[in-house]
């Protein structure tokens, strides 16, 4: 079992939530919200079968996921996010695209990995723009640590890959160390450092915020080491 930060590296806001949102979040999530209750999921039992999963955390309004899960009816595609809106309006997009390979967990994705999901579970995952915290003091907020990074190479199947993405520049330095550290984890660039932008990755409203902004934006990947 992988120790729980006592940290937590977000903050509930009260952001707004549509009425469309709430009704979603009320009247759909039995048919795709999964209710962590600090056991392990049998994940085969929640798909109703067994085949290639991709775990996204913190998926935001869920643009990635639910593009990929529509694009991909042969995968199962799980996705963890602790706020209400980001959740309701990927249950609305799950319900218009009737999807049946999408579930939701909404909860702390670092307690879910470390008591609720077998290790070699995911044939791919995906942390795009957690909250860098820039502040340095809030800096040990940030999701991505070397345990983390370790329990995100636990759950990878045998080649599977992680994908991460920041447009903040120290955090990415950051999380390029923590990566090419980790031993569990090989990086998917010859030179150990940032890759392309992954053709399946599509631009969120954060990210289009950012470029408006001037930001830059760094990819990371790494295959599970043998």
């Amino acid at each position: 079992m992988h120790a729980r930060r006592p940290i937590r590296s977000f903050v509930l806001r009260a952001g707004r939530v549509t009425p469309a949102q709430e009704r979603a979040l009320s009247e759909l999530w039995p048919s795709f919200g999964v209710d962590f209750e600090g056991r392990e999921l049998d994940l085969d039992a929640l798909f109703a079968r067994r085949a290639p999963r991709c775990l996204e955390i913190g998926f935001g309004a869920g643009e990635v996921i639910g593009a990929l899960a529509k694009a991909h009816p042969e995968r199962d595609y799980l996705g963890i996010e602790v706020h209400r809106a980001g959740v309701g309006r990927l249950l609305l997009r799950a319900h218009e695209d009737a999807l049946t390979n999408l579930r939701i967990v909404r909860h702390d994705a670092v307690e879910v990995l470390a008591g609720g999901i077998a290790d070699e579970s995911f044939d791919s995952i995906l942390v795009f723009f957690p909250d860098p915290w820039h502040k340095k003091r809030h800096h040990k907020r940030r999701l991505i640590d070397a345990p983390f990074m370790s329990m995100l190479a636990a759950k990878l199947r045998p080649e599977g890959v992680l994908h991460l993405a920041t447009d903040w520049r120290e955090y990415a330095e950051q999380m390029l160390r923590i990566g090419n550290a980790c031993e569990r984890l090989r990086s998917l660039s010859a030179e150990r450092s940032y890759v392309e932008r992954p053709s399946f990755r599509a631009p969120t409203r954060f990210e289009r915020r950012g470029e408006r902004l001037g930001h830059t934006v760094w990819d990371l990947a790494y295959g599970k080491s043998p």
